[in-house]
Formats: structure tokens, sequence, C-alpha cells
């Protein structure tokens, strides 16, 4: 495995598990501070549902590297091994595709909030936006500014103060998630050309990763 590619599954994972941990513990706060204080913390709602986007969208790469997404294999597996190859890698170029539009479509949706172009052309990049309005002064409901932000303010909103922080930051997920899948979409790929895996996913994983564990378990005695 690659330096770059080791990089990017130290980044997914923990970027994973710092989301799951810090939705548990707003969560928790906010439930104390409602039946323990009768207070509310009013951003919480609104943050839990953008780091849970967060989540989805980042979860959507990883379970392709984990080969975790649903998957039917029983037509497969009555192949031999060269059609199920070809087969796999139709479906990684159907993948590819995709992930591709995924990916113009997120970036022209988050664009204009960070002040950049939207892509010309309707289904794949033929340039950028010569002129376009920007909307990097658009703030989410709740969530309040912290200082450590106050910059984005001269970068993107002309030295105006925010009130809530801009959308720009929640949204950017999803060009960052789109360009992490049509990655993970690209490593399959190359795997399947090289003869290491013949399929994106299998619906007996969790078999095998109890014959692993039981192999383990063997050698180790």
């Amino acid at each position: 495995m690659t330096t770059g590619s080791s990089f990017v599954d130290r980044l997914e994972e923990n970027l994973i598990s710092i989301l799951l941990g810090l939705m548990t513990l707003i969560t928790f706060a906010n439930v104390v501070a409602r039946y323990g204080f009768n207070s509310n913390i009013l951003w919480a709602l609104e943050l839990t549902v953008f780091m849970f986007g967060w989540l989805v969208l980042l979860g959507a790469s990883y379970a392709v590297k984990k080969s975790a997404h649903l998957g039917v294999d029983a037509i497969v597996n009555m192949l031999d091994a060269p059609a199920r190859r070809v087969l796999a890698l139709i479906s990684v170029a159907c993948c590819i595709i995709f992930s591709l539009l995924l990916l113009k479509g997120s970036w022209d949706y988050w664009a204009n909030f960070a002040n950049l172009p939207q892509t010309e052309g309707r289904w794949f990049p033929t340039g950028f936006q010569e002129s376009f309005r920007g909307k990097g002064w658009y703030e989410v409901n709740d969530i309040p500014v912290p200082g450590v932000l106050r910059w984005m303010e001269d970068v993107f909103n002309d030295g105006d103060a925010y009130e809530k922080i801009p959308r720009l930051l929640p949204y950017m997920v999803m060009p960052i998630s789109m360009a992490l899948l049509l990655f993970r979409f690209c490593q399959a790929a190359l795997a399947i050309w090289q003869g290491k895996v013949d399929r994106l996913v299998a619906s007996h994983e969790v078999e095998d990763e109890i014959d692993e564990a039981a192999a383990r378990v063997k050698e180790a005695e």
C-alpha cells in the first residue's frame, strides 16, 4: 500500500471516529441540559445533523474500501474466473462514471457557497463559469461562529461579520466525500485489473472474516 493511500485510510478512519465521538458527546450533553437543567443547547441538533451527513457521505467511500456495501453474488459465483473478471470490470466502470457524476454535482452545489465557480456542462465538466454570484455570506441556522473561524469573514464575506458559521463549511463534505468515493472505486478497478479480486462486493464477507479469525486462533494455539 502506498503512502498516499495509507494517509487517506487514516484520514477516513480518524474522521469517522471523531464524528461518532462528537455526536455522542453533544447529544448526551443536550439530554443532560434538557432533563437535568430544563435548558437546551440550541445548536446541538443542527450540528449533529450535519455530523451525521458527514458520517454517511464519508462512510460511503470507507465501505467501498472495506467491501462492506451490500451485494448479491449468486450469479457471479456461477461463472468462471474470466467471466467474473469481465463483469467486475464492467461494474466498477459504471461505479466510476457514477461517482464522477456525483463529484460534478456536489462541486456545483457547494462551489458558489465558497465563492467559487460551478462547472459548465450538463453531465461532465467542460469548463468553469465565467460569471457567477458568490454565496459565501450564506449562514446556517443555529451554529455560532467560534473565534478561530473569524478569518473567514475577510475571505468569504467581504469583511462582514458572521453570526452563524457559513454554509460552505458543512457542505464542503460533499465534494470531498465524492472525490474519496471516486478514489476508492479507482483503487478497486486497479485491484480487479491486476487479478487481486474478482468482484466489488461479496455477500459472504462475514463468513470470510469468521474463517480468518478461526485461522488466527489456531495459529495462536
